[in-house]
């Protein structure tokens, strides 16, 4: 529908300039003269300008009197009164299609980023009484039943009960590999099945479902300000009325001071208020937010608000959590140490063994690295010592698996080890018989990412509730000199806060946690960057941007993409104001005609527009 209202509302604003243009060529081609002249070119001044000064008439109703309506307005019509019929017409005509080539590239900048976040599902297939019948998504409830074949949308949240597929999740991620989907992984809303037919559990409402609030985070997000379009509503506050009582000064005071002739500095006063419409300041500022916006939305980066790019823009320091952020949060076995006489392989097995009724990410670990069912019938008398570990019989022997506290409580002579990672020391029949070494996985990029950043921000500190010594040891990898470890939620909000007072003016705190436990001070910092967040409710509602996938790297790319929307904001400013403030001059002198002053006005607007819509692009950004 809205489609359809636009393409309207743009075939009524050719219909409307065309007809004019008709008009106003009819009158510069004719001898008519007196009535009958204004007659022509009035009717085509009415035809192209009616809408600017309905609009001007209904804003001065409502008190809201200095805008560019006003200003045009008041400028073609003090034109009329003069008797300069052919340059008020122009002006109108020039400043319709100026505005409709304004209007068509906010559209093109719109439905980019719609075509980019193109994940909203148009129907869902859901089993009843063995027939496949299509519904809208929102008509669909938790734990119906819905199947998705090849090229369609996964349309809402849910657990794969049957079939294999292969998804395109790039809508979401941002990344163009593909996702193989199978029996008992969760489907997420706004993926695409590009092989394979699958039927899905549903365990998530539309309106709670991934698509559902992401859409609604792209469609808000613009509405987050920056402090350079405050600085634009303020600026055109006062600089509207100024220009209004400048031009009345200049068609006054020079002819009562120089005895000039009145209309010559009433025409410069007219092409003085042409040229003083703020309109490339007005549009192309949100527009470049909202392209940059759309840039960062296309590699998987959603950015809540214009005012998170000014604070990713210039960070001050970045700071990350450990588990989950920087590591992939998943545990494997490092490293097997058994005494002598034991294999590493009878280590692992009795270890598994122990762990074999635990679901314990640590127990999981170890399972999986043994990879080998475990005989249930050679395990009993499992007792699980909360803070300790697991006390158990395996093949008639008494098996301790634990920490060192463990070893200690049951006076076992250990060999104490002072590693990186959570230590699990054995022990059988009394005797220690070796430990496995289990620690969280770095991410592939931390590393790179973490240099990239140091280039980027001041300093790059990493926050942790892992001890000291895990944390040493990952902070030694990706060579992060400050870090603080066995932080409570709080304790990370205060260092944050920390942070946050020492900070230069005009620079930013960043943080980017996994968006669930981290809240607290994803909310505190001045940009909250949610990792990983993909299907995480918690981390959409948290942060201010959410990086959809697991990638620290994306961060270095988001801190780039709104500095190149910063400085292509700022570009526009320094441009249509200096060009404005040339022209105004050479309005003022005679030496800018009217229609020079349209021309000019029409052309710095597209400019700054164009120069907006580079802010899509990210693909220059290296």
């Amino acid at each position: 529908m809205c489609d359809h209202h636009e393409h309207n509302e743009d075939k009524h604003t050719v219909l409307k300039i065309c007809t004019a243009a008709i008009i106003f060529a009819a009158g510069m081609l004719t001898d008519f003269e007196g009535t009958a002249r204004f007659l022509i070119f009035f009717a085509a001044y009415l035809i192209s300008g009616y809408d600017i000064l309905l609009k001007a008439a209904k804003n001065i109703l409502k008190g809201e009197i200095f805008d560019e309506n006003f200003l045009m307005g008041l400028a073609t019509l003090g034109a009329i009164l003069i008797g300069e019929y052919p340059e008020a017409v122009m002006v109108m005509i020039l400043y319709q299609t100026g505005e409709y080539f304004q209007h068509r590239a906010v559209e093109k900048s719109r439905h980019s980023i719609t075509e980019l976040m193109d994940i909203r599902p148009d129907y869902a297939n859901i089993e009843q009484n063995g027939q496949i019948i299509r519904k809208s998504p929102s008509e669909v409830h938790t734990d119906d039943i819905i199947t998705v074949k090849t090229g369609e949308k996964i349309p809402l949240d849910g657990i794969v009960i049957e079939g294999t597929a292969v998804a395109d999740c790039s809508a979401l991620t941002g990344e163009s590999a593909p996702k193989t989907l199978k029996k008992g992984d969760l489907a997420l809303s706004g993926c695409i099945n590009t092989n394979g037919l699958i039927r899905i559990r549903v365990t998530k409402e539309y309106s709670e479902s991934t698509v559902s609030k992401i859409l609604e985070l792209v469609e808000h997000a613009i509405s987050r300000k920056a402090k350079a379009e405050h600085f634009i509503t303020k600026f055109a506050k006062y600089y509207t009325p100024v220009v209004v009582f400048g031009a009345l000064i200049l068609a006054i005071v020079p002819p009562v001071v120089l005895s000039a002739p009145f209309e010559i500095w009433i025409e410069r006063a007219l092409t003085f208020l042409v040229i003083s419409c703020p309109c490339a300041l007005v549009i192309s500022i949100p527009l470049g937010f909202f392209a940059g916006i759309g840039g960062a939305s296309r590699a998987g980066i959603l950015i809540k608000g214009s005012n998170y790019i000014e604070a990713l823009a210039k960070p001050y320091a970045i700071v990350f959590d450990k588990t989950g952020t920087l590591t992939k949060g998943t545990f494997k076995v490092t490293k097997i140490s058994p005494v002598k006489g034991v294999t590493e392989n009878e280590l692992l097995e009795i270890a598994a063994a122990a762990e074999n009724y635990s679901n314990h990410p640590i127990a999981v670990s170890i399972k999986s690295t043994y990879n080998m069912p475990v005989e249930k019938s050679t395990v009993s008398e499992v007792t699980e010592l909360a803070g300790y570990g697991i006390k158990a019989k395996i093949n008639n022997n008494a098996v301790l698996a634990g920490n060192a506290k463990l070893m200690e409580k049951f006076n076992i002579n250990y060999e104490p080890a002072n590693e990186p990672g959570t230590i699990i020391y054995l022990a059988k029949n009394e005797e220690y018989i070796g430990r496995i070494i289990i620690s969280d996985e770095i991410k592939e990029d931390s590393a790179a990412a973490i240099q990239s950043l140091k280039k980027l921000a001041d300093k790059v500190v990493m926050l942790t509730g892992d001890s000291a010594k895990n944390a040493g040891y990952i902070a030694q990898i990706l060579k992060i000199k400050e870090y603080y470890a066995q932080l409570l939620p709080s304790d990370k909000v205060e260092k944050a806060e920390e942070l946050i007072n020492t900070k230069p003016a005009g620079k930013s705190v960043i943080f980017a946690g996994d968006g669930i436990n981290d809240a607290p001070v994803l909310t505190r910092a001045d940009a909250g960057i949610a990792m990983g967040a993909l299907g995480t409710d918690a981390a959409i509602e948290a942060a201010d941007i959410v990086i959809m996938d697991d990638k620290p790297s994306k961060i270095v790319l988001a801190v780039e993409i709104a500095r190149k929307t910063m400085r292509i904001v700022k570009q526009n400013i320094i441009f249509a104001i200096g060009i404005k403030v040339l022209f105004l001059i050479l309005g003022a002198i005679g030496l800018m005609t009217m229609w020079g002053a349209v021309f000019a006005d029409v052309g710095v607007t597209l400019l700054a527009v164009l120069n907006s819509l580079r802010a899509l692009q990210n693909r220059s950004i290296q």
